[in-house]
């Protein structure tokens, strides 16, 4: 099995990945948006939306569940 990243041959404690600089290069494309799931409900980015916002004015209220 080769590394996503850089395919280098993966290594069993970082698996799927060579080592932990690549999965965290991996990590950081999730976090900055580079991966994403598309919708196909166009209501999903009003609800990201709305719950960003409340998220913002309320850091310390767990999120509520759909």
């Amino acid at each position: 099995m080769n590394c996503p990243i850089c395919g280098k041959k993966t290594q069993i404690e970082f698996r799927p990945f060579c080592c932990k600089r690549c999965a965290d290069r991996d990590l950081a494309r999730w976090f900055n948006g580079s991966y994403a799931v598309p919708s196909v409900d166009a209501d999903d980015a009003d609800d990201i939306e709305n719950a960003m916002e409340e998220a913002a004015r309320n850091p310390d209220r767990p999120a509520k569940p759909h």
